[in-house]
């Protein structure tokens, strides 16, 4: 297997992160690595270094969302049975997708969940290594318990940043749930990464969001999504979008697209990027880029389970705003997003750590196909 040119000391110092931080492997880990044409370097990557550590991981090509023969690529590498203290590491790397959730569910069922660990890489490519995986898990833990424990216990919330945002959101804490995206594993879920967010569903939320960092969204997209130069500004009342503006008419026709499908204008979430090695935005379109320390709204797909929400839309568009000021019912002081002091308790039990998708969503996780 030949290096790319790609593979210097920061991506490799990312993956012994991935390895050491993330994946925590043990000498005893089965290593299974699945992955879609558009990641077979960074695949490739992985495996040469398990290699070095005297691992010999199984590779699984698959293709993304619909792939009749993966389920029978994968179970082949997949002991039957369990053995003993042994461990499935699953490391499953794609680029716009995150396919095959019930296919590997079902397989590794014959598991107990503290046998097996899936790591599901969104985005796959040096700017993962690089960037999204620099900070280790419990340090993003601690900062995101830090939110959780702010808002956890709020009623409303002001938000404003530099770049012009003014927001005011109620929250319903006894209703909707938190995510807590941060690299941890826990049995029986799938851990995705770059991790680094805090985000719920707000009752409901006001103001103007000016977006100056960059756009997510769950579709394929070959633009420069930074907006810097061409920041996003959204008018919100009562917890959907009456107006946007945009000086760029490329991006300003794109999102006038997006918000042209069913329910697409409802804020779904609500969300708080705290991964600090995230400084800069990237070009594509990529989850590293709602991990920013700041604030972000996400259009149309919402983070609850359909009933609790009310709703349900195909789309999901992140306007994302750099840095954020959160003041908490009446406090005089207010959280800097850019400035998170790490909690030293223990993040809550109860608040889960998916995405937007959840591990147990169907195949088409991505609303690529619709």
């Amino acid at each position: 297997m030949s290096l790319d040119s790609e593979l210097d000391q920061q991506v490799w110092d990312g993956i012994q992160s991935l390895m050491d931080d993330y994946a925590q492997m043990r000498p005893s880990d089965k290593i299974v690595i699945a992955y879609t044409s558009d990641s077979r370097t960074p695949a490739a990557w992985v495996a040469l270094a398990c290699e070095q550590r005297a691992f010999v991981p199984s590779m699984v090509p698959m293709r993304p969302l619909r792939d009749a023969g993966f389920r029978a690529r994968l179970a082949e590498v997949i002991p039957e049975y369990p053995s003993g203290d042994d461990r499935i590491m699953l490391l499953v790397f794609e680029r716009e997708t995150m396919s095959h959730n019930r296919i590997i569910k079902s397989i590794l069922a014959k598991y107990h969940p503290d046998q097996y660990q899936v790591i599901r890489a969104i985005n796959s490519g040096r700017n993962l290594f690089v960037t999204g995986l620099l900070m280790k898990p419990d340090e993003l833990s601690a900062l995101n318990t830090t939110l959780l424990e702010k808002c956890r216990q709020a009623h409303s919330l002001r938000i404003e940043a530099k770049g012009g945002t003014r927001l005011e959101a109620e929250l319903d804490n006894q209703k909707f749930q938190y995510k807590s995206s941060r690299g941890v594993g826990v049995p029986g879920k799938f851990v995705v990464i770059p991790a680094g967010e805090v985000a719920t569903f707000p009752k409901s939320i006001s103001g103007t969001l000016v977006a100056d960092f960059a756009i997510n969204v769950n579709i394929l997209l070959d633009k420069d999504v930074r907006l810097a130069t061409r920041p996003v500004t959204v008018e919100i009342e009562s917890g959907k979008l009456i107006d946007f503006d945009c000086p760029d008419r490329e991006m300003r026709d794109f999102l006038a697209k997006c918000f042209e499908r069913k329910n697409a204008t409802i804020v779904g979430e609500l969300g708080f990027g705290t991964n600090k090695a995230v400084t800069e935005a990237v070009f594509e379109n990529s989850h590293l880029n709602k991990r920013i320390p700041g604030v972000h709204l996400g259009f149309g797909q919402h983070n609850q389970t359909d009933e609790v929400a009310g709703y349900i839309c195909d789309i999901h568009i992140d306007l994302c705003a750099k840095g954020g000021l959160i003041w908490f019912d009446d406090a005089k002081d207010p959280l800097d997003l850019e400035q998170l002091t790490p909690s030293q308790n223990q993040h809550p039990q109860l608040v889960s750590g998916e995405d937007v998708v959840s591990d147990d969503a169907e195949d088409d996780c991505c609303g690529i196909l619709r």
